[in-house]
């Protein structure tokens, strides 16, 4: 069944095709050497985001919950990839940083992108050596106070921030996690009633520290409408990653339009167990590629 508010089952089936097999042309494309190796960063960062989009659009089909997880490797070896090639081209051009702003937790688009990573990476309950993966990316240790608590209900020696970097629109989840157990759904309720609309905020001049998420008008009638493909739901996984781990009271939220309901309530200890089963299971993409280049 459909989760999506937006989108029949044509167009779910023929976007997450595309994005398939997109998904593949961009591996092809970084198995290959480059033209204009300077951008090679940039593209894998891309893939990495792309895989998540895959992923949370299979969610918005109405995919099973349990099959979504197998996504993240090829998410973290993308972005892994990423790193280490913005690293060389650094070393090449004498530059000590290559990656401005966009890559801090400063910046509202990128917080809320790790945000969403680190609620999957919860919610669907990947294995550890994954989690630890993400962790690594992520960074940002002691930057913010709710992200920090997050983290920290499965990595226990994770040190806390002093503040939010973003108070509209997390000082509301923050008010709903440290309320009385009584007043946690109504302030549950009344941070994703604002969600989207604290989110959905023009860049400042200078576009630091503050720039609204990259998805905010996909699905937009006027700006980018349904039919382009951009649109992959509008999922307050930060809701349900905070549902999950502080066991907030979601019972008036799970019929909200920007609730992913099923991201915490189909998966179970069976699922649980089975993830961490096959958990030495992985693709190895980043290491192939690498393989591949040192033998050309």
């Amino acid at each position: 069944m459909i989760r999506a508010p937006m989108g029949d089952q044509q167009y779910w089936d023929e976007w997450v095709a595309f994005g398939a097999e997109r998904i593949e042309k961009e591996r092809e494309v970084l198995r290959k050497p480059s033209t204009n190796p300077a951008y090679m960063p940039q593209y894998a960062f891309d893939l990495s985001v792309g895989i998540g989009r895959h992923l949370l659009r299979r969610y918005c089909r109405g995919d099973e919950v349990a099959d979504l997880a197998r996504h993240f490797p090829d998410l973290l070896d993308a972005w892994e990839l990423s790193n280490r090639l913005s690293e060389q081209v650094c070393r090449e051009e004498g530059v000590e940083r290559c990656r401005d702003w966009d890559f801090s937790l400063r910046n509202l688009n990128h917080y809320n992108w790790c945000f969403w990573l680190v609620g999957l990476g919860l919610l669907l309950e990947i294995p550890e050596d994954h989690w630890e993966r993400l962790i690594a990316l992520v960074g940002g240790e002691e930057e913010d106070l709710l992200l920090d608590r997050i983290i920290r209900t499965r990595q226990p020696g994770r040190r806390i921030g002093k503040g939010l970097l973003h108070v509209p629109p997390y000082g509301r989840l923050l008010s709903a996690v440290d309320a009385s157990k009584s007043e946690q759904g109504k302030r549950l309720m009344d941070f994703l009633d604002h969600w989207y609309l604290e989110l959905k905020r023009p860049p400042t001049r200078s576009r630091v520290p503050a720039e609204q998420p990259f998805w905010c008008e996909f699905g937009n009638p006027a700006l980018m409408p349904l039919e382009q493909g951009s649109y992959f739901g509008r999922w307050c996984i930060e809701a349900a990653a905070a549902v999950k781990v502080f066991g907030l009271d979601d019972s008036k939220c799970r019929s909200h339009e920007y609730y992913p309901v099923d991201l915490v309530h189909v998966l179970g200890t069976t699922y649980s167990s089975a993830r961490r089963a096959d958990a030495p299971i992985r693709s190895g993409f980043c290491a192939w590629i690498f393989q591949l280049r040192k033998n050309s």
